[in-house]
């Protein structure tokens, strides 16, 4: 039987995520672009940590394989924190949680794991729900990319590059976790900034605000909730397997969902609904195998 308080800082971490859309928003309306909140929140995170880890740069430059990791987790962040403002709140978190399905095909290609039959099955059911979430009842299968906006490609992008993110992990397990740590904030900052710097030259964004105001409170209190979730999620996945670590944060879906359908950010349609439920069965499908494999691990 698990311990209650791994899994309650891991549905800590899944609520901070689910819930994040509503201060992005808030952030969004005071005149901060979500990509500049981003690359202001990881570059504080990221100050953080080079100050309680003076010589983590060094230790970076010895594992080149964390640049794959900084770019991968860079575009997850730039997708999912942009898609999650500006659409849909429920369709974006639907979307990016394809990310099971994606990792299929990069283990597949990046680590030679042949998918089994129950993860072509997985594969199956998780784009038949894309299907149902993004066409438009009445319209040919084949029309499909017509109904996606461009939040829909922002999160689908963003699941694409969190599974790659997944991937690299496994593959840089030899690299300390604080290196990882810097990588991925170090990433998630750069790539952020990057895009922003290159929407406001080309005019669809605008720049930050430079005037003091409360958004720097809600910027500051949302750097701080994130911190406390990654905590969280060390503590908790530390402490639990794999499989009941994914299990425990799919709830992200559920409060991303109950607070935005809550709060008039989101469509609960029934076709959505339906492919909303054969996103997250082929998620759960993922992590069967690993429950039964360790589940007696704690």
């Amino acid at each position: 039987m698990h311990k209650p308080l791994p899994v309650l800082a891991l549905l800590f971490n899944a609520f901070v995520w689910g819930v994040s859309w509503w201060p992005f928003r808030v952030l969004h309306e005071a005149g901060l672009h979500p990509l500049w909140a981003t690359a202001l929140m990881y570059a504080l995170a990221l100050c953080l940590l080079r100050a309680l880890r003076p010589g983590i740069w060094r230790t970076v430059r010895e594992h080149p394989g964390l640049w794959l990791l900084a770019l991968a987790s860079g575009l997850t962040n730039v997708g999912f924190n942009w898609a999650v403002t500006v659409g849909d709140v429920v369709r974006v978190v639907l979307l990016f949680y394809l990310m099971p399905a994606w990792s299929v095909l990069l283990a597949w290609r990046l680590l030679g794991e042949v998918p089994t039959p129950l993860a072509l099955l997985r594969l199956a059911l998780a784009f038949g729900g894309v299907a149902l979430v993004v066409l438009p009842p009445g319209m040919p299968l084949a029309r499909l990319a017509e109904g996606l906006s461009g939040a829909d490609l922002l999160a689908l992008g963003g699941g694409f590059a969190f599974a790659l993110t997944n991937v690299t992990l496994r593959r840089l397990r030899g690299a300390p976790d604080e290196a990882r740590m810097a990588a991925m904030f170090g990433g998630g900052a750069a790539l952020a900034a990057l895009t922003a710097v290159l929407g406001m030259a080309a005019g669809s964004i605008a720049p930050p605000p430079t005037a003091i105001g409360i958004w720097m409170l809600v910027a500051l209190g949302l750097t701080g909730a994130f911190l406390l979730s990654n905590l969280a999620l060390q503590f908790g996945a530390a402490r639990l397997a794999a499989g009941t670590t994914a299990l425990v944060m799919l709830t992200e879906v559920v409060f991303a969902s109950v607070s935005s359908w809550w709060l008039d950010a989101a469509q609960l349609a029934p076709r959505t609904l339906a492919g909303g439920a054969l996103i997250m069965l082929a998620a759960v499908l993922a992590i069967l195998p690993h429950r039964q494999g360790r589940g007696a691990a704690h």
